[in-house]
């Protein structure tokens, strides 16, 4: 299987999140949504070597939701797939048809999203796969929640482990606690193949915007990131805990005097 150099920091946050809430058990099936983005690619790479250290034994399958873009071609993520010994399947959709010519969609981010998720649900389910692994990371935990402040007026972010009843699946987020530039060092160091699909709202979302507030406000007070975090864990907001509190800050402080 692929070795890794510089993967030893992901791991142990990977390995953090999924002991903290029970994320895999023995004889999952795990589905991995790989969009061909680092955050994917990363998660996909980790839980490829979570395979040798975790206690449970589990099994992955790599899923790329093929969104119809002209030229699409993931034939280097196949061979990372190869690599990391992971089966790989690539689902066609017309996802991007229908919402750009046919609905010609304004605001198309929401039903994007919407639609890939429920084709990576069925075809999770269709592969026999009991759960699924999602690429989020440490700082969407933040950015999800500070959005639903802002514009819903609410108290909230996606959840570590959620389990959808009607598809009988359930959801894992194992990087919640890796930083987005510890994987964005990650992909560049071992030269991840990453896939951009070209779409036409790339960049203009309101996720894109909130993270160009806060960082200016995280540069001028080192550590905003990981006190929104501790909040929302003091705050059991979503099924997150307290527990990781004192190691997060211990890590940030450690990471600040490098």
């Amino acid at each position: 299987m692929k070795e890794f150099k510089s993967i030893q920091r992901i791991l142990s946050h990977t390995r953090k999140a999924i002991e903290e809430y029970n994320m895999i058990e023995d004889g999952d099936r795990i589905a991995v949504g790989v969009s061909g983005g680092k955050d994917s690619l990363t998660l996909l790479c980790a839980l490829a070597r979570m395979r040798v250290f975790l206690k449970q034994k589990f099994t992955l399958v790599a899923i790329t939701i093929d969104m119809g873009f002209e030229g699409s071609d993931f034939s280097e993520i196949s061979r990372l797939c190869e690599e990391l010994e992971v089966e790989y399947h690539i689902i066609p959709t017309q996802i991007y048809e229908i919402i750009f010519n046919v609905r010609r969609e304004k605001s198309p981010c929401s039903l994007c999203a919407r639609m890939r998720r429920g084709a990576l649900h069925d075809a999770s389910k269709e592969l026999g796969c009991n759960k699924i692994a999602l690429g989020h990371h440490f700082d969407d935990v933040v950015e999800t929640f500070m959005l639903n402040l802002f514009f819903e007026g609410r108290i909230g972010c996606f959840r570590p482990v959620t389990y959808l009843s009607i598809k009988d699946l359930t959801m894992i987020r194992p990087l919640i606690y890796t930083s987005e530039k510890e994987i964005l060092s990650f992909a560049t160091r071992e030269s991840l193949p990453i896939y951009k699909a070209p779409c036409p709202a790339d960049g203009n979302t309101e996720r894109a915007k909130m993270k160009a507030f806060l960082e200016p406000f995280e540069r001028e007070h080192p550590g905003l990131y990981h006190r929104i975090l501790g909040a929302i864990q003091r705050g059991e907001v979503d099924g997150f805990h307290p527990d990781y509190i004192d190691q997060a800050e211990k890590l940030r402080r450690k990471n600040s005097s490098n």
